[in-house]
């Protein structure tokens, strides 16, 4: 049977599209095979396995995955966050070979840890965010269980992790002794864990960013080898600013020193900072993004002292406003003033979500007009969403980010894959945060575009689902327009059962979309809202015995015998 779909047309500005740059090309292509098939494993991975006595999985089958492919569906099962006591069995035995192991906020115990994953031939361990069962000590213990480990271990992320209530000094880093790179960022690591990961002999990069902290000068004995330190938000710090400097100075191989503040602390380190000439002499990075009393001048000054620096976090302060600062040239600069610092920005503080938020701000106002694709920065918008889903901050700011950079005819350059990912993002807010109108009206809003409503897959169901109830608790005229004319289109793209199932949860809608269609036949209005209520009608009861039911019983066969009389007057009247 036909159904009735009503575009409404619509005078759009002429658009670039940046067909040649890298987030179109990736995500205009197809997945890789090897991802398709990782994806499908995953998915249905009971299917494919065995259950141990114990109640873990195992492959059926024997053979072999290659490293790589196996190191691939960890970080799949991860991403998903599919990683438990069970699930984490396929890696124990010689099945699987992995090398760079990502197992972030897996929900295990420290006794599956240890059996599949310690005696695999690590080089990098991702543990960042994993649940309370697991601690500091345990996965330390557990890799130096493993002598092989303990002289190859290169790279450990420990971000967010428990430390042991019983032994909190009793860590034993210092058997790492292979360990070049480590992350132990949201711990309560203090001063004396700081001592032993100090004399690691090959370590070169730390990161003990919002740690219990309070002085660095343990630093010193690495000061031969450490090349990149990452020390922002360390609340307990307790060093005068000029014995922090006095630490700082002895560093000379830094490449890479990051000392921002998301809290905006009133502490003058970074200003200070800025004003030694002695002082890392290879820098390279300087992030001091959030902190107070930054001006132009002073930083330049500083770069123009350390020719090789190629990048400087300039996020919340007053500076980044000069030509030398734009972040066009070599020099890289993380910032709000224009879009490439935006950019930079959301590059390099995706898991930050207090320079998120700030960040998605500046690129509000820096996208309020704009008549260019831009699918490199949606992609930024979408990996932000992603990593901070219930900061409603975030979310919001994301939601009016988004609506900026797919109205109207900017979708229509867009990657299928990347505007399926934002609208899939967009509903899971509205449904983490139903009560916040104004998230709800952008996720509303850019639900609207006929390119996403048309092409785009995501979850028509629980998007109609949304609508209809904002549309059953709304009065505003603009805003029932909207919804109305997505139910008409989603309608139509829903099986018959979904639409009876619709109409069966929301027996109101049918009320609600003839009370739209009398209020318009009494205004005499028959404008594209009344048209798209009437398609809207229309596709809901198409062979739906139960929604035409709520039709009949809310006199809306009356109610179109009035429409049509309207029709036959309007056409009278013009012909």
């Amino acid at each position: 049977m036909v159904r009735f779909l009503h575009i409404q047309n619509r005078q759009r500005a002429p658009l670039t599209i940046c067909g040649d740059c890298p987030a179109v090309q990736a995500e205009a292509s197809p997945y890789s095979l090897v991802d398709i098939c990782l994806n499908a494993l995953v998915a249905d991975l009971e299917k494919f396995c065995i259950e141990r006595p114990d109640g873990s999985l195992c492959l059926k089958e024997s053979e072999r995955l290659p490293q790589e492919v196996a190191d691939r569906l960890l970080q799949t099962m991860a991403y998903r966050e599919l990683l438990n006591d069970g699930t984490v069995g396929i890696f124990r035995g010689n099945q699987m070979r992995l090398k760079q192991a990502c197992i972030r906020k897996a929900k295990i115990s420290a006794q599956s840890f240890r059996k599949a994953f310690c005696h695999h031939k690590l080089v990098e361990l991702d543990a960042a965010g994993m649940n309370d069962t697991v601690t500091v000590a345990d996965v330390v213990s557990g890799l130096g269980s493993s002598a092989w480990i303990q002289n190859n271990l290169q790279c450990l992320v420990l971000d967010s992790l428990t430390l042991s209530p019983t032994n909190p000094y009793e860590r034993s880093f210092s058997q790492l002794s292979g360990l070049r790179s480590l992350s132990i960022t949201n711990v309560l690591f203090r001063d004396e864990d700081l001592a032993e990961v100090a004399t690691l002999p090959r370590l070169e990069s730390l990161d003990i960013s919002n740690t219990s902290v309070t002085k660095i000068t343990a630093l010193l004995a690495c000061k031969h080898r450490l090349k990149s330190l990452t020390m922002h938000s360390l609340k307990c710090l307790k060093m005068p600013t000029p014995k922090f400097l006095d630490v700082i100075r002895e560093l000379k191989h830094l490449i890479h020193l990051d000392i921002s503040d998301e809290q905006h602390s009133t502490s003058d380190i970074a200003f200070r900072l800025l004003g030694q000439k002695d002082i890392l002499p290879n820098l390279v990075s300087l992030d001091i993004s959030g902190s107070k009393y930054i001006n132009d001048e002073a930083v330049e000054a500083f770069v123009r002292q350390r020719p090789t620096m190629r990048f400087v976090g300039l996020l919340g302060t007053e500076a980044g406003y000069t030509e030398f600062l734009s972040g066009e040239g070599t020099l890289k600069v993380s910032g709000g003033e224009n879009e490439m610092q935006i950019s930079e920005a959301l590059k390099r503080y995706s898991e930050r979500a207090c320079f998120v938020k700030e960040a998605f701000f500046h690129l509000f106002t820096q996208t309020c007009f704009m008549r260019i694709t831009k699918p490199e920065i949606l992609k930024l918008v979408i990996i932000g969403m992603r990593n901070h889903p219930l900061d409603l901050a975030v979310q919001l700011t994301a939601s009016a980010c988004a609506l900026n950079l797919t109205r109207q005819g900017l979708a229509a350059g867009m990657p299928v894959r990347l505007l399926s990912s934002v609208i899939q993002l967009l509903l899971k807010a509205m449904e983490t945060f139903p009560e916040q109108q104004q998230l709800q009206k952008n996720c509303l809003l850019s639900l609207s575009s006929v390119r996403i409503l048309q092409d785009v897959p995501f979850n028509r169901f629980a998007a109609a689902k949304f609508v209809v109830q904002w549309l059953c608790n709304q009065e505003n005229q603009h805003i029932q327009r909207i919804a109305v004319n997505i139910i008409s289109i989603l309608a139509l793209k829903l099986s018959d059962e979904q639409a009876a199932q619709l109409a069966a949860e929301f027996y109101i809608v049918v009320g609600k979309l003839l009370e739209i269609v009398e209020q318009k036949i009494n205004q005499n209005e028959l404008d594209t809202t009344f048209h798209f209520t009437l398609s809207a009608l229309w596709n809901l009861t198409d062979e739906a015995p139960t929604t035409c039911g709520h039709f009949i019983d809310n006199k809306g066969l009356e109610l179109f015998m009035r429409v049509l009389e309207v029709n036959v007057v309007a056409t009278f009247l013009t012909s």
